[in-house]
């Protein structure tokens, strides 16, 4: 991988997201929500942006490939995480996001090394998952900010937007690369104990 690849605009501004999120996570624990919020919204921003620039300026890497989505599960899952600490959000929220992140990063390491398998764009599912946890954290954020109903009615359902998608995006994940397996030569093993079912 050439060096060159940081020095592109788009992952540049990926990589200042993730010298985004201590910043974010020292206000959290100051109990400076409203600041937590503003500093947030801007790595959302900066997520569409290194996007944009990357199509516009044809810069896509194979680094920013994999930086990109590294950098919103840092953010994410720290943020999910310390919320949950701070008792802004309940675990079991907390618990399915890490538990779906970790089986695909797991998942993900043993299919490269066996398999040399590289395609792990998200699915439509995937997409949703993000978006359902960057507006649950964002509606956490501001009803410390704005303690409203209806901003407490939309935390609530994004909170049980993400528990939906990430239960959905994982189990869509098991058959999308199923596919991309057979698709590039590696079908998966059947199991050693399928005969004696």
């Amino acid at each position: 991988m050439k060096f060159s690849q940081f020095l592109t605009y788009p992952n540049q501004i990926t990589l200042l997201r993730m010298i985004f999120l201590p910043f974010i996570l020292i206000k959290l624990v100051e109990g400076r929500y409203g600041l937590a919020l503003v500093l947030f919204v801007l790595a959302g921003l900066s997520d569409g942006l290194d996007g944009l620039l990357a199509r516009t300026l044809k810069q896509q890497t194979q680094l920013g490939q994999y930086l990109d989505p590294i950098a919103d599960k840092l953010l994410l899952s720290s943020v999910f995480l310390t919320l949950s600490i701070l008792h802004k959000i309940p675990w079991k929220f907390t618990v399915v996001v890490f538990s779906r992140d970790i089986s695909i990063l797991a998942a993900s390491t043993v299919l490269y090394a066996i398999a040399g398998l590289r395609d792990f764009r998200p699915s439509v599912f995937g997409k949703a998952n993000t978006f359902a946890q960057v507006a649950a954290v964002f509606f956490v954020l501001l009803l410390e900010v704005d303690p409203h109903r209806w901003i407490a009615i939309s935390r609530l359902s994004f909170l049980r937007a993400t528990f939906t998608f990430t239960i959905l995006s994982g189990v869509h994940y098991v058959f999308l690369v199923g596919r991309r397996l057979r698709a590039s030569g590696h079908p998966a093993p059947a199991s050693s104990g399928a005969s004696r079912v």
